[in-house]
């Protein structure tokens, strides 16, 4: 089902103030027709801010928003064509499941009989057919949302628009709607800015992951790339767990416990630095001579993760395979390897 061609979106040199704090402070974007970004990043970093800017409900102090070409930065919100789903579902009480869904449509004067085959429609695409005579009363929360999601799209908009839709969701739920609403706008085909601040979302869910940070773009790059690759302290380290671990650089390189870590770029490049290591590049293994002692292991259903001591009082935390968690008691002397993969390295 495909809702209409995706558009280019384009955020350039956002700016917005409350007094003395920057809530966007030059913040530029671009998304590609049919692309979902997610916008990433700590309370008060700017995310919402740039969302709602994006909707016409917020009022820049500079900068522009330019939609398929065309600079929309002072167009009223009912001109700019958004779906919009918020994290609280909005839903209408007294409406049905279908009546929320043509609330819409009904707003732009479409007939009844367009109307009911628009929302049954939309209902069928967020696998709630069936369902259009019930009250919100009568679903569960992700049935909500869904409904809330069908809502959003069924006046075709030109952009959606996703303001921590999954946050009041329990996590089993939240995890198969995250799937779903990616599937629903791969199919549908819509231009989509997410806006979030749990990573797994973000990583699961986007093209590309923008992390925000004092209202400013700290990176933007597909999952991977922004995982394996982090420009920033802040990115490395909001982006998945990192331990930081003294180390010397030199020659593009530092040498960290014994292992030489080559350098991601963006890192400092000589002397005395901290380097960000993710878990996975962490090897344990049994050793009674080994220097670092086990604090304590943790079995996480797919995977475990072992915190150890260092020698000099340093915490690390490794991520093991599930079925070796009970190979690491606590204060058992363990051998640390560092695996050579790349990573980011600041000064100490």
């Amino acid at each position: 089902m495909a809702n209409r061609a995706g558009v280019t979106v384009q955020l350039q040199g956002l700016q917005r103030h409350y007094g003395e704090v920057r809530a966007l402070d030059g913040l530029t974007i671009e998304l590609s027709p049919g692309e979902l970004v997610a916008l990433l990043g700590p309370s008060g970093c700017g995310k919402t801010t740039a969302l709602r800017a994006l909707a016409g409900l917020e009022r820049l102090d500079g900068g522009s928003v330019l939609v398929d070409g065309q600079e929309i930065t002072h167009a009223p919100a009912n001109r700019r064509d958004m779906g919009m789903v918020f994290q609280a579902y909005s839903l209408f009480p007294h409406l049905t499941a279908r009546e929320n869904v043509e609330f819409g449509l009904r707003l732009r004067k479409v007939g009844a009989a367009e109307r009911k085959r628009t929302a049954e429609r939309y209902l069928e695409l967020v696998d709630l057919a069936g369902r259009g005579n019930r009250y919100p009363h009568q679903l569960s929360g992700g049935q909500q949302q869904r409904v809330a999601l069908a809502r959003a799209l069924a006046i075709g908009p030109r952009v959606l628009l996703l303001d921590e839709p999954l946050s009041a969701l329990d996590a089993k739920v939240r995890s198969q709607l995250r799937d779903e609403i990616r599937r629903i706008q791969l199919e549908v085909g819509i231009t989509t800015l997410f806006v979030t601040h749990d990573q797994d979302e973000a990583l699961a869910m986007a093209d590309r992951v923008a992390v925000m940070h004092a209202g400013r773009l700290e990176q933007i790059a597909a999952p991977a790339e922004l995982y394996e690759r982090p420009r920033t302290a802040r990115v490395a380290e909001f982006v998945g767990l990192s331990n930081r671990l003294r180390g010397e650089a030199r020659n593009g390189a530092a040498t960290v416990l014994d292992a030489r870590i080559p350098l991601l770029e963006g890192s400092a490049t000589g002397g005395p630095v901290m380097v960000l290591v993710r878990p996975e590049s962490v090897e344990l293994s049994p050793d009674p001579a080994g220097g670092a002692q086990v604090v304590a292991a943790s079995f996480l259903g797919a995977i475990g993760r072992v915190q150890v001591r260092l020698q000099d009082g340093t915490l690390l935390l490794a991520q093991v395979p599930s079925g070796d968690v009970g190979r690491f008691s606590h204060g058992d002397p363990v051998r640390v390897t560092l695996k050579p993969v790349a990573a980011l390295a600041v000064v100490a």
